[in-house]
C-alpha cells in the first residue's frame, strides 16, 4: 500500500474521531480505512489505536506517530505547492518596504517592470530608511542597505553591492585643497548622513573608519549631494546617486586611486517553509537588475 496515503488516512481518522467519518470524508469504505491503519501498524510493529465498539483512542506511540505524520504530510503539501507555483503567475498584493532614495531610484523601476509583466500582481510600496518589523507591519519583503542585523526568523539575501565614493565640489576643493589619503579627510568638512539619530562613519576597505568635521547633518541623500555640490563640504555617497553630477562636473570623485568600499544591499523576508511565488520572483528580479545599475 502507499505509505503516504495510509498516513493521511490515519491522520484523518484521528482528527475526525472514527473510521466511518474518515471513510466518508475520503471517499473510502470503512474496511479500507481499517486496512490502511493495520498496514501502518504491521509495518511499524506497534499499535497506533485502541478501538472498542464505542470509541477509539491513540496509544502512547500513536500520539508520537500522529504528530510526525502531520508534519510529514504538511511538508509534502508545501513541496507540491512549490511545484504548482512554477506553472502559475505571481498574483496578489506584494508589500515592500525600502530606503527612500535607493528604493525610488533603483528598486521601484524593477518592481514596476514586474507589475507590467504580471497583470495579476499588485504593488504596495513603502519608502522609509528605518527597519520595520515585517510580521507586525504586514510586509512581504524589505530591501535594506548596509550590514543586516541578525534577526530571528528573517532570511537575508544580498542582491547588489553599491560602491561608496568620497566627492566634493570644485569650489570646495579650490578653497580647502584635495585630500590625497584617507586620513586627510579628518581635516575636512563633511556633509553627513544622519540616520535614526546616529551619524554613521565613513568606512573604507581594510576596516578604516572616520567621521570628518561635521556641522552639516542631513537625513536625505539628495540633500547631501546638493550641499556638497554647493561647496559646503565633502560627502560619502553611493556612486549611482551622483553619477550625473560627476559627469556634469558639479562634483569631483576623490581618492579614486583607493579601492572603493562595496556597500551591500539585501532583500529580507520572513522565514517560511514555502516562500510565495510573488516574493521569490521579486527577489530574483532585483538580484538580476540591481547590480547592472550599480
Amino acid at each position: 500500500m502507499d505509505r503516504l496515503l495510509s498516513m493521511a488516512v490515519f491522520v484523518k481518522a484521528v482528527d475526525l474521531g472514527s473510521f466511518a467519518a474518515a471513510a466518508e470524508e475520503l471517499g473510502l469504505s470503512g474496511p479500507m480505512v481499517g486496512k490502511h491503519i493495520r498496514f501502518l501498524e504491521e509495518r511499524l510493529g506497534l499499535r497506533l489505536l485502541n478501538r472498542t465498539t464505542r470509541r477509539q483512542s491513540l496509544t502512547d506511540f500513536g500520539h508520537v506517530y500522529y504528530e510526525s505524520c502531520r508534519i510529514i504530510l504538511a511538508e509534502v503539501d508545501a513541496t507540491d505547492a512549490q511545484a504548482a507555483d512554477q506553472l502559475l503567475e505571481p498574483r496578489g498584493k506584494l508589500r515592500v518596504t525600502m530606503p527612500v532614495h535607493f528604493g525610488r531610484r533603483c528598486v521601484t523601476p524593477v518592481l514596476l517592470e514586474l507589475a507590467r509583466k504580471y497583470p495579476a500582481l499588485e504593488l504596495d510600496l513603502s519608502y522609509n530608511d528605518d527597519f520595520y518589523d515585517l510580521a507586525e507591519n504586514g510586509f512581504d519583503l524589505a530591501v535594506r542597505t548596509g550590514v543586516p542585523e541578525d534577526r530571528a526568523g528573517i532570511i537575508a539575501r544580498r542582491i547588489a553591492r553599491q560602491e561608496m565614493i568620497v566627492c566634493g565640489s570644485p569650489s570646495y576643493l579650490e578653497k580647502h585643497g584635495k585630500p590625497e589619503q584617507i586620513i586627510d579627510l579628518n581635516q575636512h568638512q563633511g556633509v553627513m548622513y544622519r540616520r535614526s539619530g546616529r551619524i554613521p562613519s565613513w568606512s573604507f576597505p581594510g576596516g578604516e573608519m572616520l567621521v570628518p568635521i561635521n556641522r552639516i547633518r542631513l537625513d536625505d541623500l539628495d540633500a547631501i549631494a546638493d550641499a556638497a555640490s554647493s561647496g559646503m563640504g565633502l560627502a560619502w555617497l553611493p556612486s549611482w546617486l551622483v553619477r550625473d553630477r560627476l559627469q556634469e562636473g558639479t562634483l569631483v570623485q576623490l581618492l579614486s586611486d583607493q579601492p572603493g568600499l562595496p556597500y551591500d544591499c539585501y532583500a529580507m523576508w520572513l522565514q517560511t517553509p514555502h516562500l510565495s511565488l510573488k516574493v521569490r520572483i521579486a527577489v530574483d528580479a532585483l538580484a538580476i537588475a540591481l547590480p547592472k545599475m550599480m
